[in-house]
């Protein structure tokens, strides 16, 4: 019988599925495009072959094609009566992530990783920062997920895709030095890998060493496609980087060649959060607010966003509302988020609706209101999703009020006193120039 690219055996006797199979694998694993036309092959080589059709369900998804990845998990279901056990499971797994079913997902996610911890496929979707267990909305899920990855780790050796998340996962819960060796051998191996690419800026942002971050950037990005998943949000990293070094010119032109929503190659998603936290964060280090491109973001969140829904996309929505005066959008939209976590249909509860009324806040200049708002969210902010350099759009946004009321060394000391109580993160972290 034939095999996958971790030796998992596969219902199909096509050599040409199989390969295809193994090329869109590949493709999705390491976010280069093609993954859903190699999928198509494998399909076409193989009508009956279901594991395909589900991964170009999930890869459908992650494009924001809702439509099309229910049509795709919906013929993988129909293949799988009589599938081995393993590829059963793994189906009905990514029926579950397209259907949005995010408490049986989890689930099923612990079971399937028990029985076969080499299926790098269902791995893949929990891997990353913003992956499964990362948007769960639950307390402690970074913690969460480098315990996956630790207890996975003999299954995978030194395989270079696995590096690159374990020590991403490492220098998320701080452990910076045990992180770094793991990331830069996942590079030297594999140097085109962008996950490696990937932890390795964030490792810089967590470490304060912007210089590195921009130089390593610059160059990778030169050799990375520009239409490949990653690309735009890489070069946010960038941007960032720039900010961090007090270098505001070319973090602009940044977002307008690489991640603002008309060039961004992400999803809707990436599109969104991207832009809206770069032009919230350049405000934050003192540059002048641009309002046709705010009113653009504003206009695009509302047409793709239209309810409330996932955490970490809701507060990049709501940050245009506030920044639009948007009041009646914003009122809303917090209605919706509220009522769903009444019904237990909103994972990270209120967190959400607190950063937007900081967010407000501060805007409207109650920094007294601002800071009310959001210095309690210190042991919660996790449970809105992203990474430490994303979700510092809230802890920034904090320390922002903290120096316009008491001044920026007082604002230092209170935040660094908090992040020891509250768990916003190491008080050594890169602050915005």
């Amino acid at each position: 019988m034939l095999t996958d690219l971790y030796d998992l055996r596969l219902s199909t006797s096509s050599s040409a599925a199989r390969d295809a199979y193994m090329q869109g694998c590949v493709a999705k694993l390491t976010m280069y495009p093609g993954a859903i036309e190699t999928f198509d092959r494998a399909i076409e080589a193989d009508p009956a072959f279901a594991l395909p059709h589900a991964a170009r369900a999930h890869a459908l998804l992650e494009r924001g094609d809702v439509a099309r990845a229910r049509a795709s998990i919906a013929k993988a279901t129909d293949l799988a009566t009589g599938l081995a056990e393993r590829e059963a499971s793994h189906v009905a797994y990514f029926a579950y992530l397209v259907r949005g079913d995010t408490e049986a997902a989890l689930a099923a996610l612990s079971v399937h990783l028990d029985a076969w911890p080499r299926d790098a496929l269902v791995l893949a979707t929990t891997a990353f920062t913003n992956g499964l267990i990362g948007s769960s909305g639950r307390t402690g899920q970074k913690r969460t997920l480098l315990d996956l990855l630790d207890r996975l780790a003999p299954h995978y050796a030194d395989d270079w895709w696995f590096t690159a998340h374990h020590g991403m996962a490492l220098s998320e819960n701080g452990a910076h030095n045990a992180a770094r060796p793991m990331i830069e051998r996942s590079l030297r191996q594999n140097p085109a890998n962008p996950w490696a690419a990937h932890a390795t800026a964030h490792l810089a942002y967590e470490t304060g060493d912007s210089g590195t971050a921009c130089d390593f950037l610059t160059d990778w990005l030169t050799r990375y496609p520009r239409n490949a998943p990653l690309y735009s949000h890489l070069s946010w990293h960038l941007a960032i980087a720039y900010l961090e070094s007090g270098d505001a010119a070319p973090a602009a032109g940044l977002f307008a060649e690489a991640f603002a929503p008309d060039v961004h190659s992400g999803p809707p998603r990436g599109k969104l959060n991207d832009a809206v936290s770069f032009l919230w964060r350049r405000e934050l280090a003192g540059q002048t607010r641009d309002k046709t491109i705010w009113r653009e973001m504003h206009d695009f969140a509302i047409r793709n966003f239209p309810r409330g829904g996932a955490a970490f996309s809701d507060m990049h929505v709501i940050l245009t509302l506030v920044v639009a005066g948007d009041d009646t959008g914003l009122e809303a939209r917090v209605e919706q988020i509220e009522a769903l976590a009444r019904e237990g249909r909103y994972p990270s509860g209120i967190c959400v609706p607190a950063v937007a009324r900081g967010f407000a806040a501060f805007e409207q200049g109650d920094y007294g209101a601002a800071i009310e708002a959001l210095e309690p969210l210190g042991p919660e902010l996790e449970r809105i999703g992203g990474s430490h350099a994303q979700l510092d759009l809230v802890r920034f946004t904090l320390l922002q009020a903290y120096r316009r009321t008491v001044g920026p060394d007082a604002a230092r000391r209170v935040l660094q006193a908090r992040s020891r109580v509250h768990s916003w993160g190491a008080a050594d972290e890169p602050a915005p120039q």
